[in-house]
Parts: C-alpha cells; structure tokens; sequence
C-alpha cells in the first residue's frame, strides 16, 4: 500500500501556496503519493526513480512534474540531491495559464518528464534558493511573492528544459552534449574517445566532470540507461529476451541476462513473470555504485 503525504505536514499555513522541501541528500524513500502537486529538480549525485512503476535512471538536470494522482518512490541512491517544488493547485490566485506553466494530470507522464541545461541549472538554482526563503513565511504579502517565484521559476523552466531525447541544445554545455549522446546510444555502442575527438573535447577532463556531477562513470550511467530500458520494455512489452538485450545494446543476450541478474536481483525471464498478470509494483533495486 503506497504511503500517503499530506498538505498540511508540509505547507506552513492554509494560506501558503508553495513550499520548497530540500532534499539533500534525498534518501531512499517508498512508494507514495500527495494531495498536492510538486516540481522534482534534480542537482546532483544519482539514483532510480520509480514513477507509476516506469523506471527512471536519475541525475543531474532532471525534471519531473508530479501530479497529486502518481506514485513515486526513489532507490538505490548515491550523493543524490534535490529539490521538491510543493504547490497546491486550488490555492494559486495568480492570473496566470498555470496549466501550461505546471502541467498536471491532463498531461501524459511522457510530457512530464524534462532535461535541464547546465546553463539553465545555474539559472534556476539561485531562483529555488530565493523561493525556498520566502515561502517560509506566512504574511499576506510573503505569500503572494511566493507564487509570484513560483510563476517565474515555472516560466524559466519553458525557457531552459529540453527533451531527453534531445539531439540539438543551443549553448549546450561539455556535460549536456555527452549526457544526451549517452541517451542517443542506448541501443548502439558508444566510445567516450570517439566522442570527444568530434566535439573536441579532452576525455579525461569529462570523466571527471561527469563523475564530479552525477556520481558515477560514463559507463555506469549508460548502464544504467540500458537496464532502464531493458525493465520497462520486460514489464510492458512481448518482444523476446534476445530482441530486448540487442534494444538495449547487448550484442550478445547471455550477457545481458548476467548484467540484468547481478544487478537487478532476478533474471529478465523472472523479472517479466513477476507482471504477468498481476496489478501492481515491484520494487527492483539496482546498485548504483559506480
């Protein structure tokens, strides 16, 4: 049964719109929903992110926008942090296409889900810490700033997230060009060197900045991707065990039931049966040490 997270254990009074809950480091946490909606930015470290049982592989430049309706829960973190964005819908008095600034459950979860620049992290990050001081106050005039920067934290948002699957980021960072190459290459091979050599970039000065920030090694979070991948196309899908290691980059399907098994708990075969026919999640761990 998911835990259940109440409005009136986090908002200071019934007044206040929104509230800014710092979690860093965020730790495991269970499966749980709210009565209210939040923003899910994510600063640093990793983890995996189970939201109505999809798996997300975690990391610097995440964004989700919750709804009171999902169900979410977080695992397998390392030096993860973030912020949660708290707001109760019914209480923005703003004018304001809030809608559109903070889609909600009419929005299907793949609309939900953003990458943010590492310019537009930087952006962002002085404007949650000025928001996480206001809504800390509960005068009339602190809470109508309070929206007024969740307005504008929403706005910025538009302007800086891009898709996952992004292949073009105008000003793109060192960081976001090989985080969204790592994306394009969950189902083909990927070689740091070569990568660097096209965008002329040193390699060991991206290792160390990738691992500076995420927590982990470029081939442990493309890992992580692939068995992302290899999780939701088991529990959702009817292709063979061989058609899903070859989708998500394993040549060779022995190998990639060896990697799925040691780092999963359960081989795929298992792993598909625990869902055939069943309601409901289970809660797969994967180690996220790099």
């Amino acid at each position: 049964m998911s835990l259940r997270l109440n409005k009136n254990d986090f908002f200071l009074t019934a007044m206040n719109s929104v509230v800014v809950a710092e979690r860093h480091p965020q730790a495991d946490f269970p499966s749980h929903d709210h009565d209210f909606d939040e923003l899910v930015i994510v600063w640093r470290g990793n983890g995996l992110h189970i939201w109505n049982d999809i798996p997300y592989p975690i990391t610097c430049g995440d964004l989700f926008y919750i709804n009171s309706k999902d169900r979410h829960s977080y695992e397998s973190v390392n030096e993860l942090a973030l912020d949660n964005v708290l707001f109760c819908r019914e209480r923005l008095g703003l004018v304001a296409d809030w809608a559109q600034l903070l889609p909600g459950g009419d929005v299907s979860q793949e609309q939900r889900y953003w990458r943010l620049s590492t310019l537009g992290m930087s952006v962002l990050r002085d404007k949650v810490d000025e928001l996480a001081k206001e809504c800390m106050k509960s005068e009339p005039l602190s809470v109508q700033l309070s929206e007024a920067l969740l307005m504008q934290l929403a706005l910025l948002l538009l302007r800086f997230r891009h898709r996952p699957d992004s292949g073009v980021l105008p000003d793109a960072h060192q960081l976001d060009l090989l985080l969204m190459a790592l994306r394009a290459s969950i189902a083909t091979p990927f070689h740091l060197e070569t990568f660097c050599q096209q965008h002329l970039l040193n390699p060991r000065v991206l290792r160390s900045l990738f691992k500076q920030y995420t927590g982990m090694s470029v081939t442990h979070y493309l890992r992580q991707l692939r068995l992302c991948r290899a999780m939701s196309l088991l529990r959702y899908g009817n292709m063979t065990i061989s058609d899903v290691a070859a989708e998500c980059g394993f040549d060779d399907s022995n190998y990639f039931s060896v990697v799925f098994s040691r780092a999963c708990g359960v081989s795929p075969r298992d792993y598909r049966q625990r869902f055939t026919g069943q309601i409901g999640k289970i809660s797969v761990s994967v180690t996220t040490a790099g």
